[in-house]
């Protein structure tokens, strides 16, 4: 087996890494930072918003089970691309929609996904698409956070519906018990 890596940022990375850690053929899903300037970031560091750096998850795969256009879709699902630097109440360029290629091949298939949202999008789709650079894992605490905490009141808020939208719209791609 053969895996790649895909690192995207939509918002709070709980909410992605959740659902991604619940798709088949995801070895892991881990939280954490990339694209700023501050070498080892944490995330007090981060939360300032000028350290450049995004709340991202990154993304072990197996393409042979599920193909890197599927998890485009189910990122772009879980996440409003039109927002520029924020994600609902959660507001900064540590929030950007962004995806951070680890090839040319994802670059073409990011940028495809986004000229055909556009079509269909009113507002302008805002996704960055960049080069992929060095990736900082996030706190012990932040990582599968959902799982530990479905109850906070984010979790339940923010975090559960985009687990349910998942669970109906990509029911096929779920590992199965999820």
């Amino acid at each position: 087996m053969t895996l790649e890596t895909a690192t995207f940022a939509g918002g709070c990375f709980w909410c992605i890494e959740t659902v991604f850690n619940r798709i088949s053929g995801v070895e892991s899903a881990l939280s954490g930072y990339m694209g700023g300037h501050t070498p080892s970031p944490t995330y007090r560091d981060i939360c300032n918003g000028d350290t450049g750096h995004a709340e991202v998850v990154q993304v072990r795969f197996d393409p042979s089970v599920i193909a890197f256009d599927a998890l485009l879709d189910v990122f772009f699902a879980l996440h409003d691309p039109t927002q520029l630097n924020r994600q609902g109440n959660d507001v900064g360029t540590q929030y950007r929609s962004a995806i951070f290629f680890h090839s040319p091949a994802q670059e073409a298939a990011a940028r495809a996904k986004v000229a055909e949202l556009q079509t269909v999008s009113a507002a302008p789709v805002v996704t960055g698409i960049t080069p992929a650079s060095e990736f900082f894992v996030a706190e012990d605490y932040h990582q599968r956070y959902y799982e530990a905490n479905p109850e906070q009141p984010y979790c339940r808020y923010v975090v559960a519906p985009k687990v349910v939208k998942a669970q109906t719209n990509f029911a096929r791609w779920l590992k199965p018990g999820t």
